[in-house]
């Protein structure tokens, strides 16, 4: 097992929640919509996901470090699993033009509204489906904030072939540390299907052969 970071974890806490008012607020109906992982997921209500994610600079940062972090080359060869709208991989983009940036996600709005520079390297795929490439074909492979949202065996099939195409790998994921990161995770979770604590999720790891670096995300 590789190291534990905390790349997102500054972003993540910039944002405040209310997680009563999620939980109160017809959340089973809210859950079903937000699972289509389209317009309403990523654009519409906050009830139903983002809220409206728009491209706002805010993943440079953390592009710098995983550049910094891995010893990406100017040529380096970079997946994203689950990449959403590729905000990260543009930004990646921007700092290495070079590079050979590949992504895919489910939601066929995400992949559409990605930014123009990237979207053409990005196409639609589930996570969990065998990957066409061939092994070790990438200096780094992330997913970041998708893998929870598979059920178990799904989410032991993507790692197993994130494991296999990438010589580097970073997964960052929603857990919980006690009861009341628990409590917040259930009731502001819309598509999240893996809920485990941070010892569970290392034990999985382990199980899927995962030697890769990790994080964890917390709803204190």
């Amino acid at each position: 097992m590789g190291k534990k970071l905390e790349l997102f974890t500054p972003l993540h806490r910039k944002t405040k929640r209310n997680y009563i008012e999620r939980m109160m607020n017809d959340k089973v109906h809210c859950m079903i919509k937000a699972k289509e992982y389209e317009f309403d997921y990523w654009d519409g209500d906050r009830k139903y996901g983002y809220g409206g994610y728009k491209y706002d600079g805010r993943w440079k940062p953390v592009a710098e470090q995983l550049i910094k972090i891995y010893d990406l080359k100017p040529n380096a060869k970079i997946l994203d699993v689950g990449c959403g709208k590729a905000h990260l991989l543009y930004e990646l983009r921007l700092l290495l033009p070079q590079a050979e940036l590949t992504g895919f996600d489910v939601s066929k709005h995400g992949l559409a509204d990605a930014p123009e520079g990237i979207r053409s390297s990005l196409h639609r795929q589930r996570a969990q489906d065998p990957y066409p490439w061939k092994d070790k074909s990438f200096d780094l492979v992330i997913s970041l904030g998708s893998l929870h949202n598979l059920r178990v065996f799904d989410l032991a099939a993507a790692v197993k072939e994130i494991e296999r195409v990438g010589k580097q790998k970073y997964i960052m994921v929603e857990s919980y540390r006690n009861e009341l990161e628990m409590f917040n995770l259930e009731c502001w979770a819309l598509t999240a299907e893996s809920l485990f604590d941070e010892q569970e999720w290392l034990w999985l790891y382990e199980q899927f052969g995962y030697t890769g670096d990790h994080e964890f995300i917390y709803f204190e």
